[in-house]
Formats: C-alpha cells, sequence, structure tokens
C-alpha cells in the first residue's frame, strides 16, 4: 500500500501506512520532508525509506532538486554520480561533495586519493596532516611538495614542539612567519638577531615580542625603539615617562592617540618645565580649553595664534572671547572677528568691522545672518542686525550683499537702492519683478530710463512694463514724450513721434495727479503738440497732391509761436527749400534757406538741407558759394520698434 503512494503521490495515504508498519524512522523522514517546497522531493524521500531508489532518482530529476539528488547519490555510495551532478548542476555545494568523498576515500585506505579530494575541496592545510600524522617521512615529503606557508607554519610549530629549533626556524622563515622567527631566537638567546628581522620586516608583532625583551633587560632605549615600530605607542610613552626621555616623549605622543597626547602634556605640566610642549599636546588632542588657559597662564602667545585656528563654534563662547580680546590688544583684528563670530557675538564683530574699516566677506556676513528658525535673537533684533551688516556693506561697495542682507531682513526698497548702485540691470530687473512693490517698479523704470533704452527694445519694454505695473502712468507719459521727441531729433519720423505723443496723451489722462490744474496743463500743451505734428505730417503728405497748399500749411506752420518746442524749424524750412528748388523758384529756395541761418544759427545747413541743394540754389542764382569745410549731413534710420513691444505697450496702457 505504501508502495502504491509512491506511484499516486499520495503522502497522507502514506503516513497511515508506515504507522501501521511501525516504520518510525520512515515516518520521522516524510515530517521533515514536508519541509521541502516540491511534491516531488517530498515523494522521493518516501521512495527512499521504501527502498525504492531508482523512483526517488526519477523524482529528483523531474523537480530539478540536484542538491537533494546529490546528496542521495552520497549516501548510497554512487560517489563518481554524485561527483558529476556537483562539477555539472549543483555546483554550490561541489567543495561540500569533494571534502565528504576525501572522508569517504580516507575511511577506505585511499590515502593518496583522499589528499587529491581534500586540496580540491581546500582543507588540505588541516586535514592532510591528521591524516599523515602518523607517517611523518610521507607528511615532511607533502610540506615541502605542497610549498604552502600554511603548511610550512604548521610543520614549523610541529618541529618546534619537538625541541627541532634549527628545522623550526628554517621553516618558519620559508613561511615568513617573523614573529616566530623573532621569539625562537629570543629564546635561543640571540636577540641581536631578532633585531636584525624585526628591522627589517617592519612585523608589529615580531617588534613588539623584541620589545618586552629589552625591556625586561631593561634596555630601555630599545625598547622604546621596537614599541615604537610595533605602534604601540603607550607603552613607549610609559617607559620615557619612567625613565625621563622627554624628547622622545613629545615625539611619540603626537604620532599617538588623543589620550596618550594627554597623559602625556599632564606629565610635562606636572613637572613645570616645557610648558610649550603641553600647550602644544593639548591643542593637538582637541583638549582646547585646557591648552588656551595653559597659554595664557604661561604667556605663550604664538601658541594661543596656533590654537586659535582651531577654534569654532562648538569652543567655550568665553574662552573665545578672551582670545578675541588677544587678538584685539595685538592688532589681527579679522581673526578676533572671526572668533567673536564663532562666539555668536555679532554686534561686537560688526562693530569691530566698523570701527577697524574691514572688508566683510561673504563667508562673514553669512556667519553674522541667523536663520528665522533661531531663538537666539527676537524676530526684531534678527532683522535690525542684518540692516546693520547691510548698511556696512552699502559703505564698503559691496552693493550685492548689502542687496541680499536688507532681502533677508525684509527691506525691500533698501535692497532695489543697493542693487541701483551696483548697476548690475539683469539683476535690477529681475528684482522688480519679483519684489511685486510699486515703488520698486518705479526704481527700476527710473533707473532703466539712464540707460541707452533707444537701441535696446527690450529695455523699452520694460520700462513701460515697470511703469504700468507700478501706475505711475503720470512718470509713463513723460517716457512717451521722451520717446516722441528722440523719433523727432534723431530720426525725422515724425509719424512714430506722433504715435508716442498719442500713448502719452492717453496715459496722462488716466493718471491720478494731486494737482488736477498742472495735469489739464501738461494735456492742453500734449495736444498742441499732437496738432502741430499732425498737421506737418498732412502737409508732407499731401504735397504729391496739392503741392501748393501744402507749402501755404508749411507756411502757417512757422507762423506758430510754439513751433522749435515741438517741430524742428530746419525740417520745415527745409521741405520748403526742397520744394522751390524743384521747381525752379530759386530766388524763393534762397530766401528760406537765409531765413534757416537767420532762425538756426547755431546749426550747420547740412544738418536739414543736403550740401547738393545747396549748391544748386546757388548756382541757380548764380551766387558763388563759400567753401568753407561742412560736415556731411548725419543720417539716420528711424528705430524699428519690436511689435511685440509696441503690441505690449498698448495692451498695458489699455489695462494698467
Amino acid at each position: 500500500m505504501a508502495r502504491m503512494c509512491v506511484k499516486t503521490q499520495r503522502l497522507d495515504v502514506a503516513k497511515v501506512c508506515l504507522g501501521n508498519m511501525g516504520h518510525a524512522r520512515g515516518a520521522k523522514a516524510l515530517r521533515e520532508a514536508e519541509r521541502e517546497p516540491e511534491q516531488e522531493a517530498r515523494v522521493a524521500m518516501l521512495a527512499i525509506q521504501l527502498g525504492m531508489l531508482e523512483d526517488a532518482e526519477r523524482l529528483y530529476n523531474i523537480c530539478k532538486r540536484y542538491d537533494l539528488l546529490n546528496k542521495f547519490y552520497q549516501a548510497s555510495d554512487q560517489w563518481q554520480k554524485a561527483i558529476e551532478v556537483a562539477e555539472t548542476r549543483d555546483r554550490v555545494h561541489l567543495r561540500t561533495m569533494y571534502y565528504n568523498y576525501a572522508k569517504h576515500l580516507e575511511a577506505t585506505g585511499e590515502h593518496s586519493l583522499a589528499l587529491t579530494y581534500y586540496e580540491k575541496s581546500d582543507t588540505h592545510r588541516f586535514e592532510v596532516p591528521r591524516m599523515l600524522s602518523e607517517d611523518l617521512q610521507a607528511l615532511e615529503i607533502y610540506v615541502n611538495k605542497m610549498k604552502d606557508k600554511a603548511l610550512w607554519k604548521w610543520w614549523a610549530q610541529y618541529l618546534e614542539s619537538q625541541s627541532e629549533m634549527e628545522s623550526a626556524l628554517k621553516y618558519y622563515e620559508l613561511a615568513q612567519d617573523y614573529f616566530s622567527l623573532v621569539r625562537v631566537h629570543c629564546f635561543q638567546g640571540n636577540i641581536q638577531k631578532a633585531a636584525e628581522i624585526a628591522n627589517e620586516t617592519g612585523n608589529w608583532a615580531a617588534s613588539y615580542h623584541l620589545a618586552r625583551q629589552y625591556e625586561s633587560q631593561e634596555e630601555i632605549k630599545q625598547a622604546v625603539h621596537f614599541y615604537t615600530r610595533a605602534q604601540a605607542f603607550n607603552n613607549a610613552i610609559r617607559l620615557c615617562k619612567e625613565n625621563n626621555l622627554d624628547d622622545q616623549l613629545m615625539n611619540l605622543a603626537l604620532l599617538s592617540s588623543p589620550e596618550d597626547m594627554i597623559e602625556a602634556a599632564c606629565y610635562y605640566e606636572e613637572k613645570g618645565e616645557q610648558m610649550d610642549r603641553a600647550v602644544m599636546l593639548y591643542h593637538k588632542a582637541g583638549h582646547f580649553s585646557k591648552a588656551l588657559e595653559l597659554a595664557f597662564a604661561t604667556q605663550q602667545f604664538g601658541a594661543l595664534q596656533l590654537i586659535a585656528e582651531d577654534l569654532d563654534e562648538k569652543a567655550d563662547p568665553a574662552l573665545l572671547a578672551r582670545c578675541s580680546d588677544f587678538f584685539i590688544e595685538h592688532g589681527q583684528y579679522e581673526k578676533a572677528v572671526e572668533l567673536l563670530l564663532a562666539a555668536k557675538k555679532y554686534q561686537e564683530a560688526l562693530q569691530l568691522c566698523l570701527q577697524q574699516n574691514l572688508t566683510i566677506t561673504e563667508e562673514m556676513a553669512e556667519k553674522m545672518t541667523i536663520s528665522k528658525d533661531s531663538k537666539e535673537l527676537s524676530e526684531e533684533s534678527r532683522r535690525e542686525l542684518l540692516e546693520q551688516i547691510a548698511d556696512c556693506c552699502m559703505r564698503q561697495g559691496n552693493y550685492h550683499m548689502a542687496t541680499k542682507k536688507y532681502t533677508q531682513a525684509g527691506n525691500k526698497l533698501k535692497a532695489m537702492r543697493a542693487l541701483l548702485k551696483s548697476g548690475d540691470t539683469e539683476k535690477i530687473v529681475f528684482f522688480a519683478g519679483v519684489s511685486r512693490q510699486r515703488e520698486i517698479y518705479i526704481m527700476a523704470a527710473n533707473y532703466l530710463q539712464s540707460l541707452d533704452w533707444r537701441k535696446d527694445p527690450e529695455i523699452m519694454k520694460n520700462i513701460i512694463s515697470f511703469y504700468t505695473k507700478g501706475r505711475a502712468l503720470d512718470l509713463l507719459a513723460g517716457f512717451y514724450d521722451a520717446c516722441a521727441q528722440v523719433e523727432i531729433d534723431e530720426y525725422q519720423n515724425y509719424e512714430k513721434a506722433q504715435g508716442a505723443l498719442t500713448e502719452a496723451y492717453k496715459c496722462l489722462s488716466k493718471a491720478k495727479i494731486r494737482s488736477p490744474v498742472e495735469q489739464e496743463s501738461k494735456l492742453a500743451l500734449l495736444q498742441s503738440k499732437m496738432a502741430l505734428i499732425k498737421r506737418f505730417i498732412q502737409a508732407r503728405r499731401a504735397y504729391s497732391e496739392d503741392p501748393k497748399e501744402a507749402i501755404r500749411q508749411c507756411e502757417l506752420l512757422l507762423d506758430e509761436p510754439d513751433l522749435d518746442s515741438t517741430i524742428r524749424l530746419g525740417d520745415v524750412l527745409g521741405f520748403m527749400v526742397e520744394h522751390y528748388l524743384q521747381v525752379e523758384e530759386f530766388q524763393m529756395a534762397y530766401r528760406y534757406l537765409e531765413e534757416m541761418r537767420k532762425r538756426i544759427p547755431c546749426v550747420n545747413l547740412t544738418y536739414y538741407v543736403s550740401q547738393r541743394t545747396i549748391e544748386a540754389v546757388h548756382r541757380g542764382l548764380g551766387i558763388p558759394l563759400s567753401r568753407n569745410p561742412v560736415p556731411e549731413r548725419i543720417r539716420h534710420n528711424s528705430m524699428e520698434d519690436n511689435k511685440e513691444v509696441e503690441e505690449d505697450v498698448a495692451d498695458e496702457v489699455e489695462d494698467p
């Protein structure tokens, strides 16, 4: 029935069968096999207990449990199959399998083959000497053949236990076991040879053993030397203190741990001599307070400077303040400021910077800056300190740092003023954009007007944008008026000037000015300018259809009292000169040339009329032209504004 359960894989029925059979070992094995995840592996264990070995082998292959198959082959004395499975399918257990096979071979008396498999399992350094312990000659041959340091050392230890010291030394040397070499030489009383080995190899254990030997023989200097080579500084320091070797003690303490340094410093302090060494050791060990206290007590100012360089905010504030006072007394103000900052005495540090005119570096300013979450100062005191730092930076011309500190203090107006002094246009535009304050927008726009906005449409766009966002429509109107004047003076583009004046009028009419009378006066002036420019533009446009009417309009314009403040007289007169020359009325052309000389005496005529035109007029009347060298007329192309700028401006003016 139980055998049928192997075929049907009914383990529940198999348990009952094994129970009825009284097969306790099989029942236990089946219960332990239940831990295996594969059904076939559990059934294979049942098959093994019932002696169905072929079925067990087949089942282990089906579920690919090669580890269990390997164990099965080993248990059933099928070693070649076990080796094959381990080498091809179960390499994780390969060395274990080799070891088990070697143990099996040793048990059957096949020592030479067992040696091979112990080597393959990498256990030969222990197992082979154990196996060959009864055959010392074979063991010695094996050790010499393998040339393995671990085996040489084992064989040397064995020879030493048999009092064969010379042979033991030979094998210790082959194994490069310098500690054992020194130990044996010391045992033989050959301490000089031991010292040579320790010095040549630098082996710590060998040096330590040799140092102990020298100490027992009261050769203190040699003992200290070899303790030092063994890095056993505390033992070396102990000997130096006991034997008053103060010079060596200092060097050893500096090489050793902080604890040993402090111990050596205490020794020097107790002796009351060479206090500079005590200060240095306390300093190197990180015991700053004690080092400073001793340095002040013994007036070691050079040491004080060295110690102060390593002080930070973790040191005792009272100690830091004391050191800063020392540096102030000796005129080393920068170091004093650093220590005051480390002691968190920000006001004193700032006052010292102001009194001694010390430049506040970015690092110093950051150290003086207390975070908002800090409880060291109240929020009001914190802001006051930041403003004081910023004021100091302003005096020193460090405008960017001043801007940063004013911003951290929440005073954006002062931050903007500092930034304006720096002249960093890009940062000014950015800061105005992120601040979103009316006054800052206006300040930024005023600054941008001082730049060459005529050649940079982006600057012009920002000026208009900032005045609009700052709701300074009166200032924006003034800017448009300036734009119009530029178009007239530099480019003679009256059409664009008219457009700019129209925008100025729109802005000014929407502006809220305290004095309505002043606003009305400015609006009237703009209207007057726009009217005059419009008449001149119409006259020029009408010229192609009705030249006489165009000239009549120009003559009327010349009679206007405030014409020159809006339209350049030279442009009107020049237009008329060109007309009369074209119709060959040279007398009239000459008359207006003379009027131009009379009404605009300080400007060269070629600025308004070409040299060729002047020569043609004189030639037509037979009047000789004086040959004074005259500069060529400067011609400008009208500035082509970015269409985007115009569209943005229009939008912003419509909805300020």
